[in-house]
């Protein structure tokens, strides 16, 4: 699965609480404990993929600059977010939590700003899932994955650094302007 970033779907009612703010939005502050939330069993799930040594790597890549993580915050309390690894212009998304609704919708809405800002090409979603399609997520074959992939592979993008996180009327401009 892939999401073209500039086809990201904004229902009316994300929209309206992108524009509240009603989040606090961070950017790589509280990685290991996005990745920690995202490995917590839940609702129809006993256990994840994500184990120690998965977390210890994904860490890794995060102190080397190539993994990162868009929170939500309510007040001092991590609510939602989302990780995931950079390399060129290509952002391959791992996993994603919320203990708030809509707290991963608006962690997402919030990276598709940044990546669009920053001139990414690629964001894989790794799988199509019901949630997923709503937002413009689409499901392609290998080899156009692999055409895709080696276009966003030749091209220089940035994530940018923790510094600022665009309001959200800013971040609902970012995602919904065409190129």
């Amino acid at each position: 699965g892939v999401l073209p970033l500039d086809k990201f779907h904004v229902s009316k009612s994300l929209r309206k609480v992108i524009r509240q703010d009603r989040f606090q939005v961070r950017v790589d502050t509280a990685f290991t404990r996005v990745v920690e939330q995202c490995a917590k069993a839940g609702p129809g799930r006993m256990s994840t993929w994500i184990n120690t040594p998965i977390l210890n790597l994904y860490s890794a890549l995060h102190r080397a600059g190539h993994a990162h993580s868009v929170e939500c915050w309510e007040g001092d309390e991590l609510v939602g977010g989302l990780y995931g690894v950079s390399l060129k212009a290509a952002f391959f998304g791992e996993s994603m939590f919320s203990r708030r609704t809509d707290a991963s919708k608006v962690a997402l809405a919030h990276l598709i700003a940044r990546l669009r800002l920053g001139g990414f090409k690629l964001l894989d979603t790794q799988f199509t899932t019901p949630h997923l399609l709503g937002f413009g997520v689409e499901e392609i074959g290998r080899e156009q994955f692999q055409e895709r992939l080696e276009e966003a592979l030749k091209a220089d993008a940035n994530f940018g650094d923790n510094s600022y996180c665009p309001p959200g009327a800013e971040v609902l401009q970012l995602i919904t302007q065409t190129s």
